[in-house]
């Protein structure tokens, strides 16, 4: 039996944790945790974030901001705390914010934050809209602005690139290469 969904959803709802153990099979050759192994845990906890939030399946259509501030070692808790910060109609916005523990010295480290992007869909995988945003505090508050001017600056960005890219030659650039690490040999 389901339920109709809610008008809007309180951010504390869809708040969600997700912790893991870094084992050796998730180093890479110079002994810390791959960067693959912790996008794939940030889209898992960016799924469950969205999806209990939308109250349907949701994918994953755009990630912003995987910067890997510090390193993740082996043996460390590995803790991603995701929060919806933003819905438009179909899409939400997931704050991820993730942070590993030391559990032997008890030292905990921020390690990233990010944006994953994610639309809701239906049972014939098609946009299906989601429930608002109830912000419940002035943090709620910050984050779902900040998410509207992340979106504005990340379109101007765009339009801004493709404007360039559209216009650019080698011949209208002549010393753009002369700068960089490169040797054209044709």
């Amino acid at each position: 039996m389901s339920f109709p969904k809610p008008e809007f959803r309180p951010v504390s709802y869809s708040r969600v944790t997700l912790t893991e153990l870094m084992i050796p099979a998730y180093a890479n050759f110079g002994g810390k945790i791959h960067g693959g192994i912790l996008l794939s845990l940030m889209d898992k906890v960016a799924y469950a974030a969205a999806s209990k939030h939308a109250g349907t399946y949701c994918v994953t259509v755009s990630v912003d901001g995987v910067n890997f501030l510090q390193p993740v070692e082996v043996g460390e808790l590995v803790s991603l705390l995701a929060s919806v910060n933003y819905v438009g109609r179909t899409s939400l916005l997931v704050g991820i914010k993730v942070i590993a523990e030391d559990v032997r010295s008890g030292s905990v480290k921020h390690t990233n934050t990010c944006y994953f992007t994610m639309v809701a869909k239906d049972d014939d995988g098609q946009p299906t809209p989601v429930p608002g945003l109830a912000l419940e505090t002035p943090e709620d508050t910050r984050r779902f602005v900040e998410a509207i001017k992340r979106r504005e600056f990340k379109e101007r960005y765009k339009q801004e690139f493709d404007n360039a890219v559209s216009a650019l030659t080698v011949l209208n650039e002549p010393d753009l290469l002369d700068r960089e690490r490169c040797q054209v040999v044709y």
